[in-house]
């Protein structure tokens, strides 16, 4: 796949079927829409393209108009969204910033400038409630009509229902925020996960007996809600049961929100090193116990509870 991450590096690119879209999350719905294109594309001998932007379109609107909600938390790191697109089939990722010239442009132009001329667009795909051009006024309809007046070939996608909910970022930020990672797998297709290096913590859970790999909360990254989750730690090129708690540690102190996941017959240090957290399911909330023997009895219980389940559905 050929990535484009500024207008200069398009250059010498074949005329395109272009699935239109922020693709946050790259959940069921986008995966529909991207494959439709990707497929359609090479029966029509064009290139298959995704268009998309690197920065979230709100952090740039919000200094515009002050008064508006500037945060939009990411369901993904940046890296793993180009890698599922990649591995959708896409032949030309067109991962534009979102900056003052996007913002400022007409709908019109978005559609002869940018469309037709920068990207050689032939077919569109686009989901029923995209928005584009300033002060978001084009919709699938500006490109239906622009479409005909320039021989571009239209597809919108109708909404994506799971469960009788229509998927969305929102939707799924909405389900992660509430702790709810089974219905993120249902609605992305994949278990949510979040990333990170791992920090020296305060070391109390190896006292006990139950060490854990820590992570500081990346704020720009959606973070499920407190509690305790039967995960899966990706590190070194492996997958390995895990239980995870996410938290500020009420029992022990006052600390700041951060992941700790427990590796299961795991005695390597993992300190300044990449992982991945992969969350299965949640088994309860995070609460303050009267004694840490109490909260070490828990413990024991959570984990017996986790490798339960990962023999269950793993093994």
């Amino acid at each position: 796949m050929r990535r484009f991450n500024t207008w200069e590096e398009i250059t010498d690119i074949g005329p395109t079927a272009v699935a239109l879209g922020n693709f946050d999350g790259v959940h069921k719905g986008h995966q529909e829409l991207i494959t439709r294109a990707v497929k359609n594309a090479g029966s029509a001998g064009l290139k298959s393209a995704v268009f998309t932007f690197s920065n979230h379109p709100k952090e740039v609107l919000s200094h515009a108009a002050p008064r508006s909600s500037a945060t939009v938390k990411s369901i993904l790191r940046a890296d793993e969204k180009t890698r599922i697109i990649e591995e959708l089939g896409v032949e030309y990722l067109f991962n534009m910033p979102f900056d003052d010239a996007i913002m400022r442009m007409s709908a019109v132009e978005f559609v002869h400038k940018l469309l037709l001329m920068k990207l050689k667009t032939r077919e569109v795909y686009c989901g029923f409630n995209y928005k584009f051009g300033h002060k978001a006024s084009g919709n699938p309809e500006t490109l239906t009509r622009e479409g005909l007046r320039h021989g571009l070939r239209i597809h919108v996608l109708e909404p994506y229902r799971v469960d009788g909910e229509i998927v969305s970022s929102s939707l799924i930020r909405e389900r992660v925020e509430k702790g709810d990672v089974e219905a993120c797998r249902r609605l992305m297709g994949r278990h949510y996960a979040i990333s990170g290096k791992v920090v020296e913590g305060n070391r109390i859970g190896k006292t006990i007996g139950f060490p854990t790999s820590n992570l500081l909360i990346d704020e720009s990254m959606a973070t499920p809600a407190n509690g305790v989750y039967i995960t899966r730690c990706a590190c070194g090129g492996a997958r390995y049961p895990s239980v995870t708690n996410v938290g500020v540690k009420p029992t022990i102190g006052q600390f700041q929100k951060s992941v700790e996941t427990h590796i299961f017959e795991f005695d390597r240090e993992l300190y300044g090193q990449t992982i991945r957290v992969e969350f299965l399911r949640r088994t309860r909330d995070e609460r303050k116990f009267e004694s840490v023997e109490e909260l070490t009895g828990q413990i024991a219980r959570d984990c017996a509870m986790a490798q339960a389940y990962h023999r269950k559905n793993f093994t």
